[in-house]
């Protein structure tokens, strides 16, 4: 790989705020989820992540300046000049070709050391198939925060909602149960990439719910004013509630005062457990205009009746 400094396209005296704000702009400009009728774009964004993965890590960064690890991460064999290249001969200078060794499994040395002699000088990380020195793990991507803005129909119906993350991608989004405001969700596997053999971050979702200009949110129940006319109030009659699913009727008893409240189950939000909570809905009593005051001469000759 080219020199991790260049492929980032920051010099060596960069800060590491700067070697990140480097990467994530070229690691969302070449992301493959945009790139898909680029074929050398995943290559780079692959070469992207490698040299991130050096200096993105402040110990691989110093062992990469000091030389002691090359741009691919790989320990750098030194102090070998003097062995002149076993069976030929001594003392020449050629140096002892390891790369060699491991690809052919012999090396001049008799038979099946390739890989053991690596592992013995560099440790069972070497071995292990990249983990890195002293046998770490590569570092997991960076999460990334988002906010998902919902109306309190889209909550009721549960609905799959399309997402635009931060890092260039596009997601449909499952609404979950129970949702409330503020609550935030992990959508694992949607940040940032690691490195070459690195688990990607996560998505933290806040979900932020829209005020409604009809009902109120009380835990799982919502409540609602309904207007009632003065007339229905008194006699008795059946009045549309509005819901989120839309209008329904509900028989309400004759002398019915204003601000009763009525219990309308399973018209509320959806709960974790699959059920619903209630709608709450309150009565507001509308008098009548104009000419027709029979019921309002009525009501007030009742509640006159009922102080004296």
């Amino acid at each position: 790989m080219r020199n991790p400094y260049d492929v980032l396209g920051v010099t060596k005296a960069a800060s590491e705020a700067d070697i990140k704000k480097a990467y994530r702009k070229l690691a969302k400009e070449y992301h493959p989820d945009r790139n898909k009728n680029d074929p050398k774009a995943k290559d780079r964004f692959a070469e992207i992540n490698a040299a991130y993965e050096i200096l993105g890590e402040a110990d691989k960064r110093k062992q990469y300046d000091r030389g002691e690890i090359d741009a691919d991460g790989k320990p750098r064999a030194t102090g070998f000049e003097g062995f002149g290249g076993f069976g030929g001969g001594g003392g020449g200078g050629r140096g002892f070709d390891f790369e060699s060794m491991a690809r052919s499994g012999r090396g001049g040395m008799g038979g099946g050391m390739g890989e053991d002699i690596f592992s013995h000088i560099f440790g069972e990380s070497f071995r292990a198939g990249g983990a890195g020195p002293g046998g770490r793990q590569p570092s997991k991507g960076e999460d990334v925060s988002a906010e998902l803005v919902v109306t309190l129909e889209q909550i009721g119906g549960e609905e799959k909602l399309r997402l635009n993350l931060p890092t260039g991608r596009e997601v449909d989004v499952m609404i979950p149960r129970g949702a409330v405001d503020g609550q935030t969700i992990r959508l694992r596997g949607l940040g940032h990439p690691g490195g070459p053999r690195s688990e990607p971050g996560d998505v933290l979702l806040t979900i932020r719910v829209q005020p409604h200009a009809r009902f109120k949110v009380e835990g799982a129940d919502l409540r609602v004013s309904v207007e009632v006319p003065l007339e229905d109030a008194i006699l008795g009659g059946t009045i549309r509630v509005p819901t989120l699913t839309g209008a329904v009727e509900m028989k309400m008893p004759p002398m019915t005062s204003s601000g009763k409240t009525f219990r309308l189950r399973g018209k509320g939000l959806p709960k974790k457990d699959g059920t619903r909570g209630d709608l709450l809905a309150t009565t507001a009593i509308v008098l009548p205009e104009g000419e027709d005051t029979a019921l309002a001469d009525y009501a007030r000759g009742r509640r006159a009746a009922k102080a004296a």
